[in-house]
C-alpha cells in the first residue's frame, strides 16, 4: 500500500448581496469620514466603527475551503479571509457510509423531506457548472452529512480503496 497526501481547494462563490452590502458599508465610511473632516469629529466613531465592521464583513463573507485526502483520512479546512485557517473536521473514511453524487438514490434517505434527518455540512463552492456529492459518515459515533466539491482524483482513490460505499 502506498500512502498518498491530495489537496484540493474550493472558492465559494461570493454572493451578489454580499457585494451590495459592501458597497453601502464603504460608502457610509466615506460619508462619515466627510462629515468628520467637514462639520464634526464626532463623526470619527462611526467611520472607525463602520471600518471595522467592514473588515470584519470581509473576512467572514469571503470562505475557501480545503480538502486534504490523506490514505484513510480526509480532512476539511474553512479558510476565512484568506488568513484564518479553521480546521471542520478530520473524518476517517473507515466510518463511511456512503459517498454518491447529491442527485443519486443512494443517499435518498437523507435528503431534504428523505426518511433519516441528521446534521448536514456545506463545503461546495456554489458554482452551477461544478457537481457535488454527498457524504454520509459516522463522526464522534453520530452520522453527518457533508456537501462535497470532489474531484477525479481524490474519487478515484476513494473509490480504489472502498469501491462498495463510493457511487458515480
Amino acid at each position: 500500500m502506498t500512502d498518498y497526501r491530495i489537496v484540493k481547494q474550493v472558492h465559494r462563490k461570493v454572493r451578489n448581496s454580499s457585494k451590495v452590502l459592501k458597497t453601502i458599508m464603504f460608502i457610509f465610511i466615506v460619508i462619515f469620514m466627510l462629515s468628520a473632516i467637514i462639520f464634526s469629529r464626532g463623526f470619527m466613531l462611526p467611520c472607525f466603527l463602520m471600518t471595522a465592521l467592514y473588515v470584519f464583513y470581509d473576512t467572514v463573507a469571503c470562505k475557501e475551503y480545503e480538502y486534504v485526502l490523506d490514505d484513510r483520512e480526509l480532512s476539511i479546512y474553512m479558510i476565512l479571509g484568506r488568513r484564518y485557517r479553521l480546521t471542520r473536521h478530520k473524518l476517517d473514511l473507515d466510518q463511511m457510509i456512503v459517498l454518491a453524487p447529491h442527485d443519486s438514490n443512494e443517499v435518498s434517505a437523507w435528503k431534504k423531506g428523505g426518511i433519516e434527518k441528521i446534521k448536514k455540512f456545506d463545503y461546495t463552492s456554489y458554482e452551477d457548472n461544478t457537481p457535488y456529492y454527498t457524504m454520509i459518515i459516522n463522526e464522534n459515533n453520530e452520522k453527518i452529512k457533508l456537501l462535497l466539491d470532489l474531484d477525479d482524483e481524490i474519487l478515484e482513490n476513494i473509490k480504489r480503496k472502498y469501491p462498495n460505499k463510493v457511487f458515480r
